[in-house]
């Protein structure tokens, strides 16, 4: 119970985090904010001051900055409808925004105590391995790419290598501080021995070097880390959109409910659990940031979206699109998003009790 009261924290504070991304934006802009709400349903608590209402309301499961000029037309020069087009994407842009500086902020705090980061140079080779040589691989190069995706923090490389043909890969590495290309490279998996007999497959380089976690380390680290939520975002999208995953391999509020629960039992100590949990709460709030920003109706992304199209608009046709048929766009993205989370729901559910 206690993991899935620390889910409704982690879903409320970030929730709250968005909002109040816009509502900050809003306020610089000078657009007239009515009330800065976070949870839905029945007031708990309401407090009016600047002639702005905060709430607090009873269901956790959304939040909203309520705008003048958003949902229709206003003559106030206050109004969201009468600011200049990057006014206007800042403020939609800003509730994202602010989701991805909280996740690195997360991770950035879970670095404190660090001593140490793994890197990814290649300190050695398991016997047998042949790829070490002067046209190949040797001790002390750093993998800097592999086919072509930057290696940001060493659970990297076992990503992309994972995702090869298992035959050949594009490898550039840092060799003496010069990238050195390694094209159609030659690897695939082999059986290797570790040090103390067990056998294991893999490509048999030796990767154990270690960096100080110095500030500017703590500080690169996170930022990297963050960036790589980002890129697994888009490579997961890219696999829907192939066919490599499926709506099966979605999750709503009730998967992430479900993993941060496991998350939390299978730690090792309390300490471990607030650790991991914490660190999924970071990767939530950047995949949020992400997916807000995503060009999809109703979604902030999908508002930015339409002032480009109003723009160009605006430029071949000297007249702006009707705020009422991007309503109707909105609104049913609204209910076709609300469909899906609803599919989603009942597939998590299903998988919790099957």
């Amino acid at each position: 119970m206690i993991y899935i009261l620390a889910a409704v924290l982690i879903f409320g504070v970030l929730i709250a985090v968005h909002e109040w991304g816009h509502y900050i934006a809003a306020r610089i802009c000078g657009v007239t904010v009515h009330e800065f709400a976070i949870g839905m349903g029945p007031k708990l608590y309401h407090k009016e001051k600047n002639g702005c209402l905060y709430t607090l309301r009873l269901l956790p499961i959304g939040g909203y900055c309520a705008l003048e000029g958003e949902e229709e037309e206003s003559d106030d020069p206050h109004s969201l409808n009468n600011q200049g087009f990057w006014k206007k994407v800042l403020i939609f842009a800003a509730g994202a925004g602010m989701n991805f500086v909280a996740g690195f902020l997360i991770i950035l705090l879970l670095y404190a105590n660090a001593a140490g980061f793994r890197t990814a140079e290649i300190t050695g080779f398991y016997e047998g391995c042949p790829y070490e040589g002067s046209d190949g691989l040797q001790a002390g190069d750093i993998l800097y790419s592999i086919d072509g995706h930057r290696i940001y923090l060493f659970s990297d490389i076992s990503l992309f290598l994972s995702r090869g043909n298992g035959e050949t890969f594009d490898l550039v590495v840092l060799r003496d501080g010069e990238k050195v290309t390694l094209n159609d490279f030659p690897m695939t998996p082999l059986e290797y021995t570790e040090d103390d007999g067990t056998t294991f497959t893999g490509y048999g380089l030796r990767l154990a070097g270690v960096e100080e976690a110095t500030l500017g380390a703590k500080l690169r680290v996170s930022w990297y880390n963050a960036i790589d939520f980002v890129r697994l975002i888009w490579i997961s999208l890219g696999d829907l959109v192939t066919g490599a995953a499926g709506m099966e391999d979605l999750s709503g509020p009730v998967g992430i409910v479900s993993a941060i629960s496991t998350v939390g039992e299978q730690s090792a100590t309390v300490l471990d659990a607030v650790y991991n949990i914490a660190y999924l709460g970071a990767m939530i709030a950047v995949n949020l940031a992400v997916m807000n920003l995503l060009p999809i109706p109703a979604l902030d992304g999908g508002k930015i979206f339409f002032l480009l199209v109003n723009a160009v608009v605006m430029l071949v046709a000297k007249r702006q699109i009707p705020p009422k048929y991007e309503n109707y766009i909105h609104a049913a993205g609204f209910v076709l998003l609300m469909g899906l989370m609803l599919v989603v729901t009942f597939q998590d559910v299903f998988r919790l009790f099957r």
